[in-house]
């Protein structure tokens, strides 16, 4: 019975991680092209005296700040499907970041070799610590839901 119920609402969780996904992703995509344009508006708007790197910038201040506070708002039952789903993305960055330790000089050109490179690198530390960390997160969130004894 208990089972039963545990699968149920695991069920529905993962549904409600992957409907959340979605209008993030949906989101992030109104969100970069609103960005672009408000940007170019701004900049023409102003006759060239607003960058529109500025701009952009101060959009994503905003974005950090309003996803800090929808991510805090979330409830503890969907935190691990979550918590899999930033893995994942995790996931992704760390073979992005691999493919940028990996450039060579011919492909980037001798000045661009080393940025990629330790850019990269400080992607690859970063995910890594993310994904690890995500790991011993949801297992002590796991760890929670079990008998004792």
């Amino acid at each position: 019975m208990a089972t039963d119920t545990a699968q149920m609402l695991h069920d529905k969780a993962a549904a409600l991680a992957d409907a959340a996904k979605d209008l993030a992703d949906i989101a992030q995509g109104l969100a970069t092209q609103a960005g672009s344009i408000a940007g170019a508006a701004a900049h023409g708007a102003s006759g060239g005296a607003i960058d529109p790197f500025v701009f952009e910038f101060a959009l994503f201040i905003l974005a950090v700040f309003v996803g800090y506070f929808v991510v805090w708002a979330v409830t503890p039952a969907l935190h691990t499907p979550l918590m899999s789903v930033t893995n994942a993305i995790s996931s992704v960055i760390v073979v992005g970041a691999l493919l940028a330790i990996g450039v060579d000089a011919t492909t980037a050109g001798e000045d661009g070799a080393l940025p990629a490179r330790l850019f990269g690198l400080g992607a690859l530390i970063l995910a890594s610590v993310n994904i690890f960390g995500g790991f011993l997160v949801t297992q002590r969130m796991l760890a929670m839901y079990k008998k004792k004894g």
